[in-house]
């Protein structure tokens, strides 16, 4: 398989990424007016973020609730690697990609570095975008990382239905760890614990 997360320096991306914050962020915002509550939730240090994930804004959306300060990569599909400029861009602001339907052992490779060298990671546990809660399996793949490296996931929650002009609101939940997980089972099991912390705050229910 032809490598796709090539890891780049941390000091451009993060610059980067600031620019195109400065420049993208303040119109999601206009376009999304938003407000995000649990700010005080996100650590210092390595962690993976898991949200829901519905609509190609959503994001743009977890960076401006995040805020500048916490940069943090996200992994994306690899088909948007290859669409004329953005895939460029998108390169260039710490975002990696990822070979859907297969074992990408790259992209695996490339959080985990990513998690190394102190830096945060998003990915969206149902692997795609999903139009209703509870309508798809979420995917092993963020909890085996998360135990393996023995880092924090934040989760947060993204109201699934959005309009322009509209307010809506990101909920950012308390970090938490997964530890163990021998069989398959037990990964299902952790990722659907995910997910559950992630509807917590939709129902106002997280501890």
């Amino acid at each position: 398989m032809t490598a796709v997360s090539e890891i780049g320096s941390p000091e451009r991306e993060r610059k980067f990424f600031g620019r195109m914050y400065d420049l993208v962020i303040p119109v999601v915002k206009m376009l999304y007016p938003m407000r995000s509550r649990g700010q005080e939730n996100i650590p210092e240090g390595p962690a993976l973020v898991c949200a829901n994930h519905s609509n190609l804004v959503d994001p743009l959306l977890l960076a401006g609730a995040f805020g500048k300060r916490h940069f943090m990569h996200f992994m994306a599909k690899l088909e948007l690697s290859s669409v004329p400029l953005i895939g460029a861009l998108l390169r260039r602001c710490g975002v990696y990609f990822v070979n859907r339907g297969h074992q990408d052992i790259d992209a695996v490779r490339s959080t985990m570095r990513y998690l190394r060298r102190g830096e945060k990671v998003c990915i969206f546990p149902e692997g795609t975008r999903v139009r209703e809660d509870n309508a798809v399996e979420a995917k092993t793949g963020a909890v085996r990382i998360a135990a393996k490296m023995s880092v924090p996931i934040v989760p947060v929650y993204i109201p699934r239905r959005k309009r322009l002009f509209s307010r809506i609101e990101i909920l950012i939940g308390k970090p938490f760890r997964v530890e163990g997980g021998r069989s398959h089972e037990d990964f299902e099991e952790m990722a659907d614990g995910v997910m559950e912390k992630i509807y917590e705050l939709r129902d106002g229910t997280a501890g």
